[in-house]
């Protein structure tokens, strides 16, 4: 009797988690540029964003500020995600990307996105988990490495 039992919690772990693995699959439709920002993070907090408001201690993260070119900027922005583990370009635009970056363990896709804005010459970001309703700070940790490492370039 134990061994049903212990198989069948393990067969409905694993069906949670082929569930989980496939949501993260869908590309959320609310990626990209609109009206010159990037989209509204969700109420949850799995998520990160320049264009939050600033008072929204969950949410908000500082944007980039650079100087130069913003071409210069962009080109730093390619060569830190060339470097990025499990990440993966799926969008470039002139001064927009969308990339998905996977976690090590369980393969789920975050979406981080980067909007170079040419005339106030920052940098804005905007990091979201696909699933779940907390990330335990990983959006915010990836945003801020990411900076990190572009200062360097910059």
């Amino acid at each position: 009797m134990k061994k049903v039992l212990y198989r069948l919690l393990g067969y409905t772990i694993l069906f949670y988690v082929l569930i989980l693995i496939g949501v993260s699959m869908a590309v959320p439709g609310n990626l990209g540029i609109t009206k010159g920002r990037l989209a509204d993070p969700p109420e949850s907090p799995n998520c990160v964003s320049s264009h939050a408001d600033s008072t929204d201690s969950v949410h908000y993260i500082s944007p980039l500020v650079y100087e130069g070119t913003s071409e210069a900027a962009i080109e730093a922005i390619v060569k830190v995600i060339e470097n990025w583990p499990r990440a993966k370009v799926i969008t470039q635009e002139e001064n927009y990307f969308h990339v998905v970056c996977t976690t090590l363990i369980f393969r789920f896709k975050d979406d981080l996105e980067i909007f170079v804005d040419q005339e106030q010459k920052k940098i804005h970001f905007r990091s979201a988990s696909r699933v779940g309703y907390s990330d335990l700070g990983t959006n915010r940790k990836r945003v801020n490495k990411f900076k990190e490492t572009l200062k360097q370039f910059l």
